[in-house]
């Protein structure tokens, strides 16, 4: 006990992220960890009145794609402001380290087109000062943030730092590939990294249209990394899967995780195609798990949705050949040109046309909407714009149109492509009490034109455990703990997702009543004014990181408290 505490947080209503019920106390704080929690005799330097306020652990996002955006900015938004003190990145198989400067626009384009972050922001913010994995990490520890960061060496650069154009173009490995991409993988362990990524989905390609390096990487190139790995320190594989190759995929990464002892994380959603393929994999995880491997399911807080406008990477009109005569106008001028009849008849009479961009669907009427404000993400089928349009006497087509060309052109439609397969999001309540289940796929820093999902945490809070009308819900303890302790021990990080003696000072004073998203907007912020979707949220009255205040009533205090995670060695620096 510490007669005169750093801070002390008087008061607060307290979900300590074990999953039990509710209780009010005071925090103290210092030197960065949780000294005392309950009646708190000492005043302390600093205090925060948290009285009516809902106080948690600060949540630790496993799945997310700052690896650029941390070499050029130690703000780690919008995560951190939405609650986030750790940030995992280095997902679904990309990175930048290691790469050889040869490599460093190949690597670029296959950021640029599996996660949607454009190529001259990358171009410019990436400063390339390291070449090895362990150089990256001990670039990014001089670095200072107001979130901890941690690291996973990436499948896909490893791949090709090691087999080069071989690599690229997915050939299998030798024997002599796997060995020297095991000891890269295990160097990377013993530097920091917490773990290692991989992507099987058609769905990740480079922004010309190439597949991932890693797409049909052999079950003898996974089992040489991830022994490799878990034999110098704890480690995660994680992974992304397709469904049309799920059931000989998942069989094969069990089977990796069985032979080298190596916990295994992977997304789980809902598809339309087959709506009820979650069940079967959930099952498949318990009984693995029931065998003694570890397995994580990582599940999407709402459905995984486009937006769709005028300002943004894609919309509905995009292969109409009367759009795309206009469409690298600049925006008002774009506009204008929209609102003229002849224009607006001209691509209203066409129709879309094919191409090889997987985020590209035909447009479904019956499956979009308009967003509205709050922003609705579970919405019942006759507010789509199909439906809207049948009782209204219009072609949906229309709607969209004028939809788009609202404020100013910065009107936008959301297209929820998973986890909507029935029209709610009862599945994801399924999946989310799932017991080897965490939250995941937020893609903070990712999808800057197109999907706008790093307010899950506040969104789990927000709908699951108040605003929900459309089913059950779920209750603030066992949300708070899902996305604090279960997902820090996730990826091996003991120290945090606590609100107790001994852990580290991570924590939200958070008014409850409050917190509230707003609907997204573009934001003109990145390097060389690179485009990124942002979503204003309100409620959050502190977030502290290892006992500083870094967030102030929605404003950020400019502290940098925030350090690299590095996992073998289990420290901060």
């Amino acid at each position: 006990m510490t007669s005169n505490p750093d801070l002390v947080i008087r008061g607060g209503n307290v979900a300590d992220g074990r999953g039990g019920e509710l209780f009010e106390a005071d925090v103290a704080i210092n030197a960065g960890c949780i000294v005392e929690v309950g009646r708190v005799a000492g005043k302390g330097k600093e205090e925060i009145d948290a009285r009516g306020k809902l106080v948690t652990p600060g949540f630790v996002d496993v799945h997310t794609h700052y690896d650029g955006q941390v070499t050029w900015s130690e703000e780690i938004t919008p995560s951190s402001q939405n609650g986030v003190t750790t940030a995992i990145m280095g997902n679904c198989g990309v990175g930048f380290a290691p790469c050889r400067p040869e490599d460093h626009s190949r690597l670029i384009q296959l950021m640029e087109g599996v996660e949607d972050i454009p190529e001259p922001v990358l171009s410019a913010g990436i400063p390339w000062a390291w070449e090895s994995f362990p150089n990256y990490l001990d670039w990014l520890s001089q670095r200072r943030f107001d979130v901890d960061i941690g690291a996973q060496l990436p499948h896909a650069a490893l791949r090709v730092y090691v087999m080069g154009e071989r690599g690229a173009r997915r050939d299998p490995s030798t024997a002599a590939d796997n060995y020297a991409m095991a000891a890269l993988a295990g160097e990377a362990v013993r530097a920091g990294a917490l773990g290692f990524s991989t992507s099987r989905t058609l769905n990740h390609r480079t922004s010309t249209g190439d597949f991932t390096p890693t797409l049909k990487a052999g079950e003898d190139e996974l089992t040489a990394i991830a022994g490799a790995m878990h034999g110098v320190g704890r480690s995660v594989l994680q992974f992304v899967l397709d469904l049309s190759t799920l059931h000989e995929d998942l069989p094969m990464m069990l089977r990796v995780a069985e032979n080298t002892n190596c916990p295994i994380s992977f997304s789980i959603t809902q598809n339309d195609n087959a709506p009820r393929r979650w069940r079967q994999t959930l099952d498949s995880i318990g009984e693995a798990s029931a065998r003694g491997l570890s397995i994580t399911a990582q599940i999407a807080a709402r459905p995984v949705g486009l937006l769709l406008g005028l300002e943004l990477s894609r919309n509905p009109f995009q292969t109409h050949p009367s759009y795309k005569a206009i469409a690298s106008l600049p925006l008002a001028d774009r506009v204008a040109r929209l609102r003229q009849p002849e224009v607006r008849t001209a691509i209203l009479s066409e129709t879309a046309t094919a191409t090889d961009d997987p985020l590209f669907f035909r447009p479904n009427y019956d499956k979009m909407y308009l967003l509205g404000n709050p922003p609705d993400y579970e919405q019942p089928p006759e507010n789509t714009l199909g439906a809207q349009a049948r009782r209204q006497g219009r072609q949906p087509q229309e709607l969209a149109y004028d939809a788009m060309l609202s404020d100013e052109g910065r009107g936008m439609l959301y297209v929820p492509f998973l986890n909507y397969a029935d029209g709610n999001l009862d599945a994801v309540h399924e999946m989310l009490r799932d017991p080897n289940a965490v939250p995941g796929l937020s893609d903070g820093g990712a999808h800057c034109g197109i999907i706008c999902d790093a307010s899950f945490p506040t969104y789990l809070l927000t709908h699951w455990t108040r605003d929900r009308t459309r089913g059950e819900k779920l209750s603030i303890p066992f949300v708070v703990a899902a996305q604090s302790r279960k997902t820090a021990l996730s990826v091996g990080l003991s120290d945090r997702g606590l609100i107790a003696p001994g852990f580290k000072a991570d924590v939200n004073v958070i008014d409850y009543d409050r917190l509230h998203l707003h609907p997204p907007k573009v934001h003109y912020d990145l390097p060389v004014g690179g485009r990124r979707l942002l979503q204003q949220v309100d409620g959050y009255d502190a977030t502290i990181v290892s006992g500083v205040v870094t967030q102030w009533h929605g404003h950020a205090t400019g502290a940098r408290p925030g350090r690299l995670v590095r996992g073998a060695r289990a420290s901060l620096n």
